[in-house]
């Protein structure tokens, strides 16, 4: 079931830990903030763009930005509190179901491209965190058309979801496995699909094309995979392709990857993310 999904999350009212070497603690808004503006890159989709794919000025988290893939046409929601078009109306838990299990208020599914899959897997304290800063963001008017699916989409994403423990950040592996899923959802974009589901046997073979204003991209190999992915390439040189969009030779990279985002992660979840990468099955290119 690898339909994917629109919004995120719940309020909370302690501190969240920074990861490790970081001698200071975050409050939730604050931990938000970080989450939404960098590794989750909510804006990238959230956010309308003008000409050329430029994100509009003074509408961030506004929505109204159309992705088509196929059998559907979506259109993404306006994520800014603002009462009339928004999420202003809507409580911490009716907002952190949406993000997790792809439930609206009024029970409709919140369909592709929002990978709730993977964010049923999100932490509490991080879901709780997201929805805090959320209600800080500026309230955007906004009103957006409804999404259109020419496939059917199930009654759920599954069971209700429980508590959600952190990852532990000592374990690089398993926390970059955290980041690049539930968090950053790379593994979405980067493993290949098939017949509407990805084939979570093939994580990170990459190979799906993505249209937009910049033409046609495709979904880089992140194995290690000596030739077809990343094997050859420094610590570095992955941490610079995520940041600024630039590749081992030195190549521009292309959206839809949300570069402007990710050079805001830190550099402990960027050890992390390629640590992960490292522990993959080396795979060949998609066929």
């Amino acid at each position: 079931m690898a339909y994917r999904v629109v919004i995120r999350a719940c309020a909370l009212a302690g501190l969240v830990a920074l990861g490790s070497g970081v001698g200071a603690a975050e409050t939730p808004v604050e931990r938000g903030k970080y989450l939404v503006e960098s590794i989750a890159g909510c804006g990238n989709c959230h956010t309308p763009r003008g000409p050329g794919g430029v994100f509009a000025a003074g509408k961030e988290l506004a929505g109204g930005f159309v992705i088509t893939d196929g059998p559907f046409r979506a259109v993404t929601s306006n994520i800014t509190p603002d009462k009339e078009t928004g999420i202003g109306n809507w409580t911490d838990a009716q907002i952190a179901k949406a993000i997790r299990e792809g439930l609206r208020p009024d029970g409709s599914l919140v369909g592709p491209p929002m990978p709730i899959e993977l964010y049923r897997k999100m932490s509490d304290s991080d879901l709780n965190a997201i929805v805090a800063y959320l209600r800080t963001v500026k309230p955007v008017a906004n009103k957006v058309e409804k999404s259109t699916y020419q496939i059917p989409l199930p009654p759920n994403y599954g069971p209700p979801v429980g508590s959600v423990a952190d990852v532990p950040r000592a374990d690089k592996v398993k926390y970059g496995e955290y980041l690049a899923g539930p968090l950053g959802h790379c593994v979405e974009c980067h493993t290949p699909l098939v017949r509407g589901h990805r084939d979570w046997s093939r994580i990170g073979q990459g190979g799906q094309e993505f249209k937009g204003p910049w033409g046609v991209s495709v979904a880089r190999n992140l194995t290690p995979h000596p030739t077809d992915g990343l094997g050859q390439w420094s610590g570095a040189e992955i941490k610079r392709a995520i940041t600024t969009g630039v590749s081992k030779a030195g190549n521009r990279l292309f959206p839809p990857m949300g570069f402007s985002f990710y050079a805001k992660v830190r550099g402990e979840d960027l050890d992390a993310l390629v640590a992960y990468l490292r522990s993959l099955k080396p795979l060949p290119h998609a066929n």
